[in-house]
């Protein structure tokens, strides 16, 4: 049967359109081109195979189909997907979609039967069914990258849980920090896209079939079957919403741009982190490049290009809400503009986490230069002053105490704990020796030893929380 499929100029290319009917003069040749979806929707054939089939073991249930027609057109469609996948397919742009495209062939392959599959059903259900199956599949790929991602920065956090490094706000020094605290930052913003995608495929996951173009078909057809052969969780209540529908591809698109802009966040940090200015972190040679002219250079190129494909992510999901926003119901052909945007965002959100979940298992972390950056700009002044409001001084008055221990710090060039006692004690009687134990780096992060603090062992716990939250 591929022997039928394979031929240069086969008849599937020469076939009238199966809507041919009711016109009286050819397409256009530019027209032709220019409203064909197939260069671009035929990633959609195995969704559209594994729909047709089902939708023809339907038609059999209900006596539409006899066995042997059913066994046909099944043995057909399966001949095509390998035909398609050993890259041996001729698809024609003369046929306009994949849906078309594959029809034609199975017409070409088993005869007059090929011709029965489409019976109650149109190509406006078809082809939002293949569009939900197909991003069901996405959503899984994706989660799995996801949740690789996620263990490497569990990892990561486990193994930095004691390593100081500044925290930072407004880019200036703030707090001391575990650098493990950090990445667990970062942990909880994926953990959010985590579990968005998973809410979202749950309206991924409904079945349009069975809608037909917008009202629904004449035949008995049995959408439960349907869904059921197809892992449908639930079944599209409204035919015209069925067919005109794309909320749910927005949504996987606007959870990828937020997905993206926490990547890009991140992205921003490993940039900064990595420079010589700061020199945190060290990014693998593998994920970075070199200069045309400048030989000591390397770029880390891997964040930096993920940061710029968030915009375009950000822009798809423009485009796709631009799309819709002037489209009565039901199916419109403009429609057929939300796949491009849609797949692209698959694709740039599938290898953005890949390379970030191999990157990630690979960095290097310069514990000493954490450690001499959180030692200076006074990390600890916050420390100061809660140890004053512990021995009675109002927290507004301990703020004025440490602003001016500060303000000497910087005249002579020496961060807090390099003080004297009797310089601290010239600003509050109420500072003791036992003061020396607050300012250093280490107190001050095992000071904060509450749930979602930086103290060391409460990295570890959380680290035990994240490995149980994405097992699940």
């Amino acid at each position: 049967m591929s022997e039928i499929i394979n031929k240069k100029e086969n008849t599937t290319q020469q076939a009238e359109k199966p809507w041919n009917g009711r016109f009286t003069e050819p397409t256009d040749a530019f027209v032709e081109a220019f409203t064909a979806s197939v260069t671009f929707d035929q990633r959609m054939y195995q969704q559209d195979i594994t729909g047709s089939i089902a939708h023809a073991k339907m038609l059999t249930h209900i006596g539409i189909l006899n066995e042997e027609e059913c066994q046909q057109i099944v043995e057909g469609l399966h001949t095509i997907k390998n035909t398609i996948e050993a890259g041996q397919f001729n698809w024609s742009i003369k046929l306009e979609d994949v849906h078309m495209n594959i029809e034609a062939a199975l017409t070409d392959l088993i005869g007059i039967t090929g011709k029965k599959l489409h019976t109650g059903r149109s190509r406006n259900d078809q082809v939002a069914t293949d569009i939900r199956l197909y991003l069901r599949d996405e959503v899984d790929l994706i989660v799995t990258e996801l949740k690789r991602l996620q263990t490497a920065l569990i990892d990561l956090a486990e193994q930095e849980a004691e390593t100081i490094m500044p925290g930072f706000t407004h880019l200036q020094t703030a707090q001391p920090v575990t650098f493990g605290h950090h990445i667990l930052a970062w942990f909880e913003s994926l953990e959010r896209d985590h579990q968005r995608f998973l809410d979202c495929r749950k309206r991924i996951n409904v079945m349009p079939l069975g809608a037909a173009a917008l009202a629904g078909t004449t035949y008995p057809i049995d959408r439960e079957f349907t869904a059921q052969l197809l892992g449908f969780e639930n079944i599209c209540e409204n035919s015209l919403d069925a067919v005109s529908d794309r909320d749910f591809a927005i949504e996987l698109t606007a959870n990828a741009a937020l997905l993206m802009t926490h990547l890009s966040r991140f992205s921003e940090e490993l940039v900064l982190w990595a420079s010589a200015q700061f020199n945190f972190v060290e990014l693998s040679d593998s994920f970075c490049t070199g200069s045309s002219i400048m030989p000591q250079k390397k770029n880390p190129d891997v964040p930096e290009l993920v940061r710029g494909k968030t915009g375009r992510v950000n822009g798809h999901l423009i485009s796709l809400l631009t799309l819709m926003k002037g489209q009565p119901l039901a199916y419109n052909k403009d429609n057929q503009e939300d796949k491009e945007p849609l797949f692209d965002t698959v694709d740039t959100l599938k290898g953005s986490l890949k390379v970030y979940a191999d990157m990630m298992q690979h960095i290097k972390v310069n514990k000493q230069v954490m450690h001499e950056a959180a030692s200076r700009g006074f990390s600890t002044a916050t420390d100061l002053a809660d140890y004053l409001v512990r021995a009675g001084v109002p927290f507004r008055d301990a703020h004025e105490v440490v602003g001016k221990a500060v303000r000497l710090g910087i005249d002579t060039q020496r961060d807090l704990a390099e003080l004297s006692l009797e310089e601290l004690q010239d600003f509050s009687s109420d500072i003791k020796a036992d003061v020396f134990s607050v300012l250093t780096l280490e107190g001050s992060v095992a000071a904060r030893d509450h749930l979602g603090g930086t103290a060391p062992n409460q990295v570890r716990s959380a680290v035990k929380r994240a490995r149980l939250r994405i097992a699940h």
